[in-house]
């Protein structure tokens, strides 16, 4: 467990990331120094020996007879002289193991630099590396040279090294060198932990943040942290905002509801106490109870819309169509009003018209508008639709009018308060209008009242639209 919960951890991760990049860049670099250095010090050596090889090459002469002649005492280099000194020099012929080591440098001894039997062409030099005295590894450079004078035997020029102190002088170089980026590698996961340290110091105010949450003392997270993640602290919050308004408004909703309800209870437990003591009141009771269970129903599914729409509220993706809904309730309308002889008029709409919301939502707003319009109505109500443009993006407008006898501007507002009703003798609850505004309220939308253009009442509702 513990190391899977290593395996999760930020800090793991970034460290591990950095190491292994590290480790990577450290050996390449190292590989390609070393292979840098020993290349350029191996040059540097071959470079020495061809200087030493065009030395003894200036040195060589043919007698009478055509054989090659050097003098010891006019190369300088007392390495020349210093038997197994490390310096070697020997001319060999094109006859093989017969003219092996014709001319060689006392250096040598009484040994012969041995190589294959590969001679290259007039003047061309050739390095590789060779066995010598004791086994010892000699770094060789070699040339062929002919007399010019006649076609004669060609003559093969060599001078070579012992590489101890070369390789000796490579290795000391590498071992510094992978001292030194040991100690840099160090260094720099020292100054990635110390990185990821501090970079990682704001998960643990974030962490503080949450745990002071989690054990109620704050109702935020609250404190300064970085720009990256600021803005996960900012949905995170409005979350938490979100929560704790859903939370007031169920409150809210389940007080109202109950002291919606204890009204119609407290009746109905009245009239049940005075049946028990007058027996033939029993029909009154049954009619009241019928009333009371009516108005306790409304309350219920009142608030029931108002729940559903505050969950649906910016729920992302919803979008109902409008024309089907709007047809589908004025058939409606035209059933439940059939006895009015009512015209019920729906104006062509732009197609692809939206709500950005639930389709039962849409239902109750427009059938709650359209059941009071054909209440009031005398012969019509038409309904239109457009799409409008605001800053929160595309709107949806539907407008609703009715030939009726409208309303005074002073009291348009009263009609939008629960239970209120302007004349008794047309049948409902004063709900209508209210669950309309509340649930449009709860969309973020509006309901404008207005003198319709036939003299009736006007109502305007704005919605969000797809």
């Amino acid at each position: 467990m513990a190391g899977q919960r290593w395996m999760r951890s930020l800090r793991f991760r970034l460290l591990a990331a950095t190491l292994v990049a590290l480790l990577v860049a450290l050996v390449l670099a190292g590989l390609l120094l070393a292979s840098l250095f020993r290349e350029h010090v191996m040059r540097q050596f071959s470079g020495s020996l061809t200087a030493q090889l065009d030395q003894v090459t200036a040195r060589l002469e043919f007698d009478a007879t055509g054989q090659p002649q050097i003098d010891p005492q006019t190369l300088i280099d007392p390495r020349w002289s210093r038997p197994y000194s490390g310096l070697y020099w020997q001319v060999d012929g094109a006859s093989g193991a017969q003219q092996r080591g014709l001319l060689r440098s006392r250096s040598l001894w009484d040994a012969t630099l041995t190589l294959p039997n590969d001679m290259r062409a007039d003047g061309v030099v050739h390095v590789r590396e060779v066995a010598g005295p004791g086994d010892a590894r000699l770094l060789l450079v070699e040339r062929t040279v002919t007399r010019d004078d006649v076609a004669a035997t060609p003559w093969r020029l060599m001078v070579a090294a012992d590489l101890h102190e070369t390789t000796a002088a490579v290795d000391r170089f590498n071992g510094v060198l992978a001292a030194s980026l040991a100690v840099l590698l160090a260094l720099l996961c020292t100054a990635a932990l110390t990185q990821v340290t501090i970079g990682l110091a704001p998960m643990r105010a974030l962490q503080r943040a949450l745990a002071a949450i989690h054990g109620g003392s704050a109702q935020r997270l609250e404190g300064r942290f970085p720009a990256e993640v600021q803005p996960l602290i900012d949905d995170f919050n409005a979350v938490l905002d979100r929560n704790a308004e859903v939370v007031a408004r169920a409150r809210t909703q389940a007080g109202n509801l109950a002291h919606a309800i204890k009204t119609p209870l407290a009746a109905m437990s009245q009239a049940a106490a005075c049946t028990l003591q007058r027996p033939e009141t029993a029909a009154e009771l049954a009619a009241l109870v019928e009333e009371q269970v009516g108005v306790a129903r409304r309350h219920v599914d009142w608030h029931l819309a108002r729940a559903r729409a505050a969950a649906a509220q910016g729920v992302p993706g919803a979008r109902v169509a409008l024309q089907p809904v709007v047809s589908g309730l004025l058939r409606v309308m035209e059933r439940v009003h059939a006895g009015r002889d009512l015209a019920l008029l729906c104006e062509p709409m732009e197609p692809g018209l939206t709500f950005a919301g639930e389709v039962q939502d849409l239902q109750e707003i427009l059938g709650n508008l359209l059941d009071n319009a054909c209440k009031w109505a005398r012969r019509e109500v038409r309904v239109s639709a457009t799409s409008v443009e605001s800053r929160s993006g595309a709107r949806l407008r539907v407008v609703i009018d009715d030939d009726g006898p409208g309303i005074d501007a002073g009291r348009r507002d009263v009609v939008m308060a629960r239970g209120a009703r302007l004349d008794e003798s047309v049948p409902g609850s004063g709900l209508g209008l209210a669950i309309v505004h509340e649930l449009v309220s709860l969309y973020g939308g509006s309901v404008l009242l207005q003198a319709a253009p036939g003299g009736g009442l006007r109502v305007e509702v704005e919605l969000p639209g797809g």
